[in-house]
């Protein structure tokens, strides 16, 4: 890939970025991961097509945004697609970027097939690992309105949940974040995921206990109060 070529595509993906937990930082690390990755990989394979796919694989989350029905990787796969047929790319490069951006998100039967979606797969992955992941998911949930958790009718701090039942940090970590180190596709990224883990479980440990301990102190205090009125 020629300096020019990759200014264009990073351009092109700049105007894209509007998601503070989906930045630039996020997209440049990505690349950082994958290049680290494909260092340590076998397997011959085609770094032009690596680094534009990392470089455009949220380009979609825009639109997603608008309409959370929509996926921002079928939706940005087409995306890169087209951008890169403007810019001259072959067709059949356009398509392996394409069928890159649309695997990393890997959800029902769309898994990466080549080495360069894997690896940019796991990449992506490696953004949910670590205190990373759990930086990234507290500024999302943010974003989009989410507590750090929620209480029951019962007084229960909740930290089941999935899927669209998902309403706070604590029910994310447990249906998503713990479980990322074991979804990676290289030998280089799970190494890094596990290094990572003891972090992010030791974060999620200590938050609960602190919130736990708030409350149950509390309702000691709560009852002797209102015992005394």
């Amino acid at each position: 890939m020629t300096k020019k070529e990759f200014v264009e595509i990073e351009a092109f993906m700049l105007e894209k970025m509007q998601d503070s937990a989906h930045d630039r930082h996020h997209i440049y690390r990505v690349l950082n991961a994958a290049l680290d990755i494909a260092h340590y990989t076998d397997v011959e394979l085609d770094t032009d097509v690596l680094v534009a796919a990392c470089l455009l694989h949220d380009i979609g989350r825009e639109e997603q945004s608008a309409d959370l029905e929509l996926c921002h990787a079928a939706i940005g796969g087409v995306m890169a697609y087209e951008f890169l047929l403007s810019k001259g790319w072959a067709v059949q490069k356009a398509l392996h970027v394409k069928e890159c951006v649309s695997t990393h998100r890997y959800r029902r039967g769309d898994a990466p097939q080549s080495i360069e979606a894997k690896i940019l797969f796991d990449s992506d992955k490696l953004e949910a690992s670590g205190a990373i992941g759990i930086a990234r998911t507290l500024i999302y949930e943010g974003q989009i309105g989410e507590p750090l958790y929620i209480i029951d009718d019962e007084g229960s701090i909740v930290v089941d949940g999935g899927g669209a039942e998902i309403s706070s940090f604590l029910q994310e970590y447990n249906y998503k974040l713990k479980h990322v180190y074991s979804s990676f596709f290289t030998e280089h990224a799970k190494e890094i995921a596990l290094k990572r883990q003891k972090t992010a479980c030791d974060f999620y440990e200590g938050l609960y206990d602190e919130i736990s301990g708030n409350y149950k102190n509390g309702i000691v205090q709560y009852k002797e109060l209102l015992a005394e009125s």
